[in-house]
C-alpha cells in the first residue's frame, strides 16, 4: 500500500513564507511525476507545481516566481517552497503522485490546511 504524507502548512502573515513536505511510503517500485494541487473553499482543486523524476518543473501562472517545487527521489519525497504569499494562496493543499508499486497508480495525501492573512 503506498501512503503519501503531507506536512508543513500553517498560519502566515501576507508576504511570508511556508514550505510544503510530502514524502511517499509503502511498496514502491518508482516514482514518475510528482506534484501540488490546492482547493479553496467553493472553488475546483487546481494544479500548483509539478515536477517530473528528472526534475523538469511546471508551475501556475499565479505562483510563478513565487513557488518552487524541487523533489529528493532517495527520499520519496517532494517539496514546495512558498514565497510572498498572498492571501489568495490560502487553501487545502494536497500532494499527488504517479507511483508505480504494485500496479502504477495516482496518490493523493490527506491534504494540509495553508491560510494567508493580511
Amino acid at each position: 500500500q503506498v501512503q503519501l504524507v503531507e506536512s508543513g502548512g500553517g498560519l502566515v502573515q501576507a508576504g511570508g513564507s511556508l514550505r510544503l513536505s510530502c514524502a511517499a511510503s509503502g511498496s514502491i517500485f518508482s516514482i514518475n511525476v510528482m506534484g501540488w494541487y490546492r482547493q479553496a473553499p467553493g472553488k475546483q482543486r487546481e494544479l500548483v507545481a509539478g515536477i517530473t523524476s528528472g526534475g523538469r518543473t511546471n508551475y501556475a501562472d499565479s505562483v510563478k516566481g513565487r513557488f518552487t517545487i524541487s523533489r529528493d527521489n532517495a527520499k520519496s519525497t517532494v517539496y514546495l517552497q512558498m514565497n510572498s504569499l498572498k492571501p489568495e494562496d490560502t487553501a487545502v493543499y494536497y500532494c499527488n503522485g504517479n507511483i508505480r508499486g504494485t500496479i502504477r497508480s495516482d496518490y493523493w495525501g490527506q491534504g494540509t490546511q495553508v491560510t494567508v492573512f493580511s
